[in-house]
């Protein structure tokens, strides 16, 4: 995580607009059961939800004082998939955006589809593997909020190197890439209207070999510390302990499902 998260850009725009494409602008978690993940991250961030568009199958959306921060939905009985948030970036087109995905050697699993009145989305991921969202708005903007304890604020794609497929979302969002000159940080941070929007690390081998390449989404606490034991005592797991970085303190967690977030107190 790098300096520049917040206002407009990246996951935590003040007030709900319609993102830039290229922008992150919702993160939605698909797990096997959707009662208990909702009593997890309603004890860890107070979350509240109430129903979202079900054509699909049971979904919630989780809100904070009224306003929406995350998805979350339930998979068929007996669909064994992994469990992980996805980072949905907004499109104008989705139908158009997922042509460029596969002109760029990306794959679209799912739609491009409607969400009722709500938006046209579809899942896709890059060359190398790390799945994402697109989300063309209509009713549904994305996630709300300030930069609020329980909200999303940032997100970092984790990939062996960013060179492979830096290039693919500039071509197909319209990106730019600013990259950190240094022998031993391959980090570039993606910008649109000369404003960070999200990242890209490249970590070589260290990338884990049950998550292959990934977008993670950042949720803001108070107490990173604090978030992370509270993580345990509801089923959950650190998954790296919390540590001071350039931007703030963070700790990557685990929910009983075995989604990875990252909690993480941003320097002001």
């Amino acid at each position: 995580m790098r300096e520049g998260s917040g206002g407009e850009v990246g996951l935590s725009g003040r007030e709900p607009t319609r993102r830039t494409p290229g922008t992150p602008c919702w993160t939605s978690l698909m797990v096997h059961s959707l009662t208990a993940t909702q009593e997890f991250y309603r004890g860890l961030f107070g979350w509240e939800f109430r129903p979202g568009p079900a054509q699909y199958g049971p979904y919630v959306r989780a809100s904070l004082d009224g306003r929406p921060v995350a998805g979350i939905g339930e998979l068929a009985p007996g669909l064994r998939l992994p469990v992980a948030w996805t980072t949905f970036l907004a499109s104008d087109d989705a139908d158009a955006t997922a042509e460029r995905i596969r002109g760029c050697g990306g794959t679209v699993a799912v739609g491009p589809l409607d969400a009722g009145d709500e938006g046209r989305m579809a899942i896709a991921s890059d060359p190398l593997g790390a799945v994402f969202g697109i989300w063309q708005a209509r009713g549904h903007l994305g996630s709300e909020g300030g930069g609020e304890p329980g909200t999303p604020v940032w997100t970092e794609l984790l990939t062996p190197d960013t060179a492979s497929v830096c290039k693919f979302y500039q071509t197909v969002f319209g990106c730019e890439a600013d990259p950190v000159v240094s022998a031993e940080d391959d980090y570039v941070t993606l910008t649109v209207r000369d404003r960070p929007v999200a990242a890209m690390h490249g970590v070589g081998n260290s990338l884990p070999r049950d998550l292959g390449s990934h977008w993670t989404t950042y949720f803001e606490v108070e107490d990173p510390d604090v978030a992370a034991h509270r993580v345990t005592e509801l089923g959950g797991r650190v998954v790296r302990a919390s540590e001071d970085m350039p931007t703030g303190r963070c700790a990557t967690v685990a929910d009983p499902e075995g989604a990875a977030f990252t909690v993480v107190r941003t320097e002001s």
